[in-house]
C-alpha cells in the first residue's frame, strides 16, 4: 500500500477525493455469485481500515485519504442494499466516505439483464432517488450520475430535476455517463457537472477520438473523467487465461467482443506483452494498466472492482508506480494491437446524445 492515497479535486469546483476509488459492480456479483453478507461487509471493513494508521484523515468538509470513494449503481443487483447494511452498523464512518451511484438502467423483473431499458426521464429520476436513498439507508448522495441518457428526453429536463434534488439535500453533486460531447455541453448549461463516468484503459480510447470529443469536452468545462472498467473487464490483469476464467456461474463477461474464441489468443498475446513490460517495472500487469490510466491526467480518476482485499491492495500500490513518457507510449502502443470493439457499442447506447429541447427551456 502506498503511504497516502493521492487526492485531487473532482472536477473544476468539486471535493479532493481519492484518484483511485473502489467500484462495486463486482462485489454484487456482476462477474461471479456474490459472496455472503457477512464476506461482502468484512470485505467493506477491511476496504475502510485502509484508510486508518498511516492514513491521515483531512479535515471536514473533504474526505478521508483511503480507497473510500465507493460507487455502487441501483441497476448493480443488491450493491445499494450491502452499502446501506454498512452504513447502518457504521454510521460515524458515513463522513469519511464519498459516495457515488447512478440512475437511468432499469433492471427487469427478475433482476437479470435480459430487457434492460434506458429511462433518464424526470419522473423515473425522482423515482430512483427515492428508491437508492431508501436502500442505502442515508439522506443524500455525494455524486448522483445520469447511467445513460435514453435518447428521448432532452438533457436539459434531466438536469432540472437533478439540480431540484441537489437543492433538497438528497445529492451533492451532478454525473453523467456515456453521453455525447454535445450532451455535455448541454448539461452543462443548465448546472455544472461534475464528474464524466466513461470507461477509459488502454483497450479503450473512444473518449480521445476527435470525432468523439468526450475528453476533450471534460477538459474544456473542467470535468472530471472517471474511468470505469481501467483492467479491462480483468482482461489487463493477465489472470483471464481461458473460457472457464469468464465462464463461472453469474459471469456477465461472455458477451465481451475482447473474449470471443476467434480474438482471444490473439488478445491474450497482447496482454502478456504487456505484462512483459510491467515485470520489467518491477509491478504487476494490474498496477501498470491503472497507472497508466492515471498518468493522462490529474483530472483522471479510476474505479476498479474487486472483491478480494489483497486485489485492493495491490490497486492501491499503482498510486506509487511512476510512468515515463516512454512507459506510457509503450503500452499505449501494443494496446493499439487488441482486437474486438467496445461491448457499449453493441448496447446502442454509447456516446449517446439528446433531442433537442423544443420550446428552448427546461
Amino acid at each position: 500500500m502506498p503511504s497516502t492515497v493521492a487526492t485531487k479535486p473532482l472536477g473544476k469546483n468539486g471535493p479532493l477525493v481519492p484518484r483511485l476509488g473502489l467500484g462495486l459492480m463486482v462485489l454484487s456479483g456482476m462477474y461471479s455469485t456474490p459472496g455472503s453478507d457477512a464476506e461482502r461487509l468484512k470485505f467493506l471493513d477491511d476496504v475502510y481500515a485502509r484508510g486508518s494508521g498511516t492514513l491521515v484523515p483531512l479535515p471536514p468538509p473533504q474526505f478521508r485519504l483511503c480507497p473510500t470513494n465507493l460507487a455502487p449503481a441501483d441497476e448493480y443487483k443488491d450493491s445499494e442494499d450491502l452499502i446501506g447494511k454498512w452504513f447502518a452498523a457504521n454510521p460515524s464512518k458515513r463522513k469519511d466516505i464519498f459516495l457515488a451511484t447512478k440512475f437511468a438502467i432499469r433492471q427487469d423483473p427478475d433482476g437479470g439483464h435480459q430487457g434492460l431499458s434506458v429511462d433518464s426521464s424526470p419522473e423515473y429520476c425522482k423515482q430512483a432517488i427515492k428508491k437508492s436513498l431508501s436502500r442505502l439507508q442515508l439522506p443524500y448522495v455525494d455524486l448522483y450520475y445520469v447511467h445513460r441518457v435514453d435518447k428521448k428526453t432532452p438533457i436539459e429536463n434531466t438536469m432540472k430535476v437533478m439540480v431540484e434534488l441537489k437543492n433538497e439535500g438528497k445529492i451533492k453533486y451532478i454525473g453523467l455517463s456515456e453521453c455525447s460531447a454535445d450532451t455535455i455541453r448541454r448539461a452543462h448549461v443548465v448546472h455544472p457537472v461534475t464528474a464524466m463516468q466513461i470507461e477509459y484503459s488502454p483497450f479503450c480510447l473512444a473518449i480521445e477520438d476527435p470525432k468523439i470529443e468526450v475528453l476533450k469536452t471534460c477538459r474544456e468545462l473542467g470535468i472530471a473523467t472517471v474511468a470505469y472498467s481501467p483492467l479491462g473487464n480483468g482482461l489487463l490483469t493477465g489472470t483471464l487465461r481461458a473460457q472457464a476464467d469468464w465462464t463461472k456461474p453469474g459471469d456477465l463477461r461472455g458477451a465481451l467482443p475482447w473474449l470471443q474464441a476467434d480474438v482471444f489468443e490473439h488478445n491474450l498475446g497482447v496482454v502478456d506483452r504487456i505484462g512483459e513490460l510491467a515485470k520489467k517495472k518491477g509491478v504487476s500487469p494490474s498496477q501498470l494498466a491503472l497507472a497508466w490510466v492515471l498518468k493522462q491526467g490529474d483530472d483522471v480518476f479510476a474505479i476498479p472492482g474487486t472483491t478480494k482485499i489483497h486485489r485492493l491492495d495491490e490497486n492501491l500500490a499503482s498510486l506509487d508506480v511512476e510512468l515515463s513518457e516512454d512507459d506510457e507510449k509503450a503500452v499505449r502502443q501494443l494496446a493499439k494491437e487488441i482486437k474486438g470493439g467496445r461491448i457499449q457499442d453493441l448496447t446502442g447506447y454509447a456516446f449517446a446524445s439528446t433531442p433537442p429541447l423544443e420550446n428552448g427551456s427546461a
